[in-house]
């Protein structure tokens, strides 16, 4: 069975909330744990939005790469009160996505959390008056581009579904109500084929281009 350990009960909470969030999204959601050199844990989920969502913490996995329920994680860490946690039994051919390397990312631009929130909330508007016949907003609408963003040589289109995804997980946290926030600033890093948006509570993640279908 696999085996989590948490530094400590502030890392035990973060990894909760970022796991909670991911339920409140998808109650069918999993979640994969991969452990790095130097004590981190990336906590990796999928989102409704055809994003990735990570949060790292400081901690320990056996086997170093498992995904699990996260309503079982869930229920774990809320009632674990040592380091060691039970994650639930393993799940990992749930998991379908493929993941971005740990390497090679370069720094494009850094974003005010406000205007990002703002843009956001706009875009919820809008998804709210143009439902699809599934509940969800059509591609088109989340595939729009609603920033630009250049720097090392790179112009990076970000997608109004990487927005949702990072408000929806919590990320953008309370700036846009004012108060010492206010001038927190997202970073926006890419490679050759992934954008990243880090924020103070979590990371969005999601292939800048689509992957070209296998000739047969």
């Amino acid at each position: 069975m696999p085996e989590l350990r948490l530094a400590d009960s502030s890392e035990r909470d973060d990894l909760g909330a970022f796991v909670a969030r991911a339920v409140r999204l998808d109650a069918a959601a999993v979640v994969r744990l991969r452990a790095r050199a130097g004590g981190l844990l990336d906590a990796w989920v999928s989102t409704p939005f055809d994003v990735l969502a990570t949060r790292t913490v400081h901690g320990t996995m056996t086997p170093t790469d498992t995904t699990v329920s996260g309503n079982e994680l869930l229920a774990a860490l809320a009632v674990a009160r040592e380091e060691l946690v039970d994650p639930g039994p393993p799940l990992d051919l749930m998991w379908r996505s493929a993941l971005p390397p740990v390497t090679g990312w370069n720094v494009v631009d850094r974003l005010p959390v406000e205007v990002v929130a703002g843009l956001a909330d706009r875009g919820l508007d809008v998804a709210r008056k143009n439902v699809g016949p599934q509940g969800t907003p059509p591609a088109s609408l989340l595939d729009q581009a609603v920033l630009t963003v250049s720097g090392q040589g790179m112009e990076i289109k970000v997608p109004l579904r990487c927005l949702f995804a990072l408000s929806g997980m919590g990320f953008l946290g309370g700036s846009r109500r004012g108060g010492d926030d206010d001038d927190e600033t997202l970073r926006v890093t890419a490679t050759d084929s992934w954008l990243r948006i880090d924020a103070r509570y979590g990371a969005v993640v999601r292939r800048r281009h689509a992957l070209l279908p296998l000739l047969v």
